[in-house]
């Protein structure tokens, strides 16, 4: 990649529709919109049906502690053997596994099975999630050419806002005229086998992949390279905790009919509200190009997520909340994009598996327990005080962060040149 040197020229513009020049990237972009309608249609779903079967905020939070806890357990190994097996192997057997889990969940409802039938099949999924977050996001990199790469994970975050917009609404719709649940899990069901069907053909580019065999060294290499990227280090434990404190989808059945006097097409709105606003700030960075002051982006985004998120905590009105949502998910969209590129870009090929791995540990903490510890509030204290507070822990976090690693607010430009020591100390990170 080209250098900031003084006296050489400045990086070329990408094309905004780059990566859709490559083979793979279609194959691999179909895939994804079709599962990704599926598994936003599904967990709609499964709120809805968990509220009201039980009513109860506490409830709603074990839904996301069933999904995080095997995330959380399974993620180090699966990272590692992401970086061990064929990517595409395991991205194809994965989303199998997701359309097993609708097949499942299809079945629980038609015959009325106890919730706890529920929660285990949501720790299978659980399970499936581990192996496919960690494969998913770092077969990407060899899917396109480096310099298409940032312009991918744009398209790619358009492409999951575009499905969760439309997932949770159609879902919502769904329900709301045939009250029929399983439905929506059939769906969910047909998208992921697509997804597997069009991993297969996939042919990415030829990647150093280590001998077979998982070793807790090894194991542990994605956590040490992460440790020793301060600037990486920083935005993740930034994503984690201000999503942590901050995030209220959990409790979005509750806040319909409860607060706002909806039902599950309000919930399926709702629900759809964040994604709207991060598709068009996907839009907006597309066309935008390359961060030149990357770390304070991130800060700022994350201050504009915690104040949205009090707003919506006090808010009564649909069209407020809604509002309020929507630009919590632009805002948020930024964190995204910036923290995909620069844990994949400044992560060597070899390790991308298990640093990806350790990523998504911190994002199912952030998303999923984040949902339990919204539940366990809401339950104590009520709803209102679980999100507005939420929302000033992320806004004390990011303050904090932005103290302790000034690392990433002085970051700049996420992809470095090829000259910089970043990438020499990277490669010499243990991989035993």
């Amino acid at each position: 990649m080209p250098s900031e040197s003084h006296g050489q020229a400045t990086p070329r513009a990408v094309p905004w529709h780059a990566a859709w020049h490559e083979r793979n990237y279609r194959l691999f972009a179909v895939g994804m919109l079709a599962a990704g309608f599926g598994l936003q249609m599904l967990n709609t779903a499964v709120l809805w049906d968990v509220w009201q079967r039980s009513h109860s905020a506490l409830s709603l939070g074990l839904v996301g502690l069933a999904r995080a806890l095997p995330v959380v357990f399974l993620a180090l190994p699966a990272g590692q053997l992401a970086d061990r097996v064929s990517r595409k192997k395991i991205l194809a057997f994965s989303q199998a596994g997701f359309a097993v889990v609708g097949g499942l969940l299809a079945i629980a409802n038609v015959v009325h099975a106890p919730l706890w039938i529920t929660y285990a099949i949501l720790v299978l999924s659980g399970c499936v999630r581990a192996f496919n977050m960690p494969t998913r996001q770092s077969l990407l990199p060899s899917l396109v050419a480096p310099r298409r790469f940032q312009n991918a994970v744009t398209w790619n975050s358009a492409i999951f806002q575009t499905s969760a917009i439309v997932g949770p609404v159609l879902a919502g719709a769904v329900m709301a005229l045939t009250d029929l649940a399983w439905v929506v899990y059939v769906a969910a069901s047909v998208g992921c086998l697509l997804f597997a069907v069009m991993a297969l053909r996939l042919r990415p580019r030829e990647s150093r992949l280590l001998p077979t065999g998982l070793s807790p060294g090894g194991m542990f290499a994605g956590l040490t390279h992460i440790v020793r990227e301060r600037a990486i280090l920083g935005a993740i434990s930034l994503d984690l905790l201000a999503v942590l404190f901050g995030g209220a989808t959990a409790l979005l059945p509750l806040y319909a009919t409860t607060i706002l006097g909806t039902d599950a097409f309000g919930l399926g709105v709702l629900k759809a509200a964040p994604y709207a606003g991060a598709l068009l700030m996907a839009g907006v960075l597309a066309v935008r190009g390359e961060f030149r002051h990357a770390g304070p982006a991130l800060l700022w985004s994350v201050v504009g997520f915690g104040i949205s998120m009090i707003v919506f905590g006090f808010s009564e009105w649909l069209w407020l909340s809604v509002v309020a949502l929507a630009i919590g998910g632009a805002v948020d969209n930024v964190s995204v994009v910036i923290r995909h590129v620069l844990v994949q870009a400044r992560t060597p090929d070899h390790l991308r598996g298990r640093v990806t791995a350790v990523n998504g540990i911190f994002i199912e903490c952030s998303n999923e327990l984040g949902g339990f510890e919204s539940g366990v509030v809401a339950a104590w204290l009520g709803p209102v005080v679980s999100v507005v507070g939420g929302g000033v822990g992320t806004l004390i976090v990011t303050a904090v962060i932005a103290w302790r690693i000034p690392e990433l607010r002085r970051l700049t430009r996420l992809v470095e040149g090829p000259g910089d020591a970043l990438h020499s100390s990277a490669e010499e990170t243990s991989d035993e």
